[in-house]
């Protein structure tokens, strides 16, 4: 229809301005990070955080905004809300807009391959950040080793205990490569130690609220447990809620990450160890990478970023705010 192209100028007009608002972030759309974009840059960029919702997460994204305004680039970071398929429709939005390089941080390592399989065919460059991506190519996997992380929580776990005892460990969100990679380091760290008992392993997908009302119920089935391994500080910290005075004496706890309130209950005792991961460094280089990547640069396939046991003797080295 010849009317059309008279209703399409003022409707594009619109629609560029719409962008450039949410661009700055000062709302954001269902889904954003309410920080959306670098301004300025030549390089365009897309990160897709599985969810915002968890200090960890909040910790990689300011790593990588920073990174990003350090570099020129232009960053765009959405928040999955933990939902495998709102962040594929991110990641498709990202290919649709021609982002120049795409960041995922998954909620599924496998329900996120359709997306970033899309994104390779348009040649956009994908970065797998913090986990993996199962069954499509991505140009670079920055991550933190989580099997060797899962095998020092279990000789740091089984120290606390005196190399005896039983164990619950509560899992992170099913399908997850982290979660998958530090159970598996657990397990095979724990096997060394004859005298400890995992009796239960039970998913609470990261979550601190979650992380309590599985442990609650884990303490009714076995109240005799004296350590408890949590993929993540989130989950420890609802875990500690629900041992109460049980707590970093009776029953040790351990934890995965480093984030401030994780640190903080290692300095107060309550949490006996956390593997500190390094969430800001681990954004900077999935943004360092994305933009090389962008320009065309040879990067390598994988990054490990380095982790390290923080407990109570050594916490104020990793400092708690």
């Amino acid at each position: 229809m010849r009317i059309s192209a008279t209703v399409l100028a003022p409707a594009a007009l619109v629609a560029a301005l719409v962008a450039g608002v949410t661009g700055c972030g000062s709302s954001g759309s269902p889904g954003s990070s309410g920080g959306g974009s670098s301004a300025g840059g030549d390089v365009k960029l897309g990160m897709s955080v599985s969810t915002l919702n968890n200090p960890y997460f909040v910790q990689f994204r300011d790593g990588a905004q920073a990174q990003a305004a350090k570099l020129g680039a232009a960053l765009t970071v959405t928040d999955a809300q933990n939902d495998a398929s709102q962040q594929v429709n991110q990641v498709q939005n990202f290919t649709s807009q021609s982002m120049k390089a795409i960041i995922i941080n998954p909620v599924d390592s496998d329900a996120a391959a359709p997306a970033v399989k899309a994104a390779d065919r348009s040649s956009i460059p994908v970065i797998a950040a913090d986990r993996g991506v199962n069954g499509a190519e991505v140009a670079q996997t920055v991550a933190s080793d989580n099997v060797a992380g899962g095998r020092m929580a279990a000789q740091q776990l089984a120290k606390a205990m005196g190399s005896a005892g039983k164990v619950v460990v509560l899992q992170g969100t099913p399908g997850t490569s982290a979660s998958r990679d530090r159970g598996q380091g657990f397990a095979e760290g724990i096997k060394a130690f004859t005298g400890i008992q995992v009796v239960a392993r039970q998913p609470a997908d990261f979550d601190r609220t979650k992380g309590l009302d599985v442990m609650t119920n884990l303490l009714q089935s076995h109240p005799d447990l004296t350590g408890v391994f949590a993929e993540n500080d989130e989950m420890a910290l609802g875990a500690i809620k629900a041992l109460g005075a049980k707590a970093g004496g009776q029953v040790k706890v351990v934890g995965f990450d480093g984030t401030p309130d994780g640190l903080k209950a290692v300095q107060a005792g309550t949490m006996t160890a956390t593997i500190a991961q390094q969430p800001k460094l681990l954004g900077q280089q999935a943004v360092d990478a994305a933009v090389k990547a962008a320009k065309g640069q040879t990067i390598p396939k994988t990054v490990a970023v380095p982790v390290k046991v923080a407990t109570k003797a050594n916490v104020s080295e990793f400092g708690t705010s």
